[in-house]
């Protein structure tokens, strides 16, 4: 009989145990999120003209739980609406040799997943395009929806600082600073 208790009491025990595990597991990965259809854009002037490149199939990857951030976007789905222009930018970014432009870091904010109010962040990590990959801080916003994250960023991209060549026209180049610009809908996974 007491053989019997002590072992109901070591079942009861290990259940309890498996079950909170189990719930753990699940709220860990509850807090990963994840997106193929986000908005990358650029924008770029020339003197007394600016465009604007955009691609609405950037990917990313918000996991809370590990603190990392992961976001690429193939430079070939780029589209400034002018497809001379287009080619061009493919050529100055030799998008046949790298083709992705990514950015991979830590968030050096907490997020708050249960406040629906807009949250600043920053995360720090390494931006490759061109095949050179540089350490940036970027900022920018993060809102709760539901059972996703709303993130939009912004960060200046010196083309210098990657190898990329700024195209010229006759003699007017285009600016060196690239404005660059992200608005993606991360749903929980």
């Amino acid at each position: 009989m007491r053989v019997q208790k002590i072992i109901n009491s070591n079942f009861k025990f290990y259940l309890l145990t498996t079950k909170f595990v189990v719930f753990m597991s699940m709220q860990v990965l509850a807090q990963s999120y994840y997106s193929e259809v986000g908005t990358a854009s650029f924008t770029s002037s020339i003197p007394y003209y600016e465009f604007t490149g955009s691609s609405n199939q950037l990917t990313g990857l918000i996991d809370v739980s590990k603190n990392t951030v992961d976001f690429y976007l193939d430079l070939e789905t780029l589209d400034s609406g002018i497809r001379k222009r287009d080619k061009d930018m493919r050529l100055i970014l030799e998008t046949k040799k790298y083709p992705f432009a990514e950015f991979y870091g830590i968030l050096l904010d907490s997020i708050d997943l249960k406040s629906t109010q807009v949250q600043n962040i920053r995360t720090k990590g390494n931006f490759s395009i061109h095949g050179v990959s540089q350490e940036i801080e970027v900022k920018g916003n993060l809102t709760m929806i539901d059972n996703a994250l709303k993130l939009t960023a912004e960060w200046i991209v010196k083309l210098d600082d990657y190898d990329i060549l700024p195209p010229s026209f006759l003699i007017i180049k285009v600016d060196p600073i690239q404005k660059i610009y992200i608005n993606v809908l991360l749903i929980q996974q």
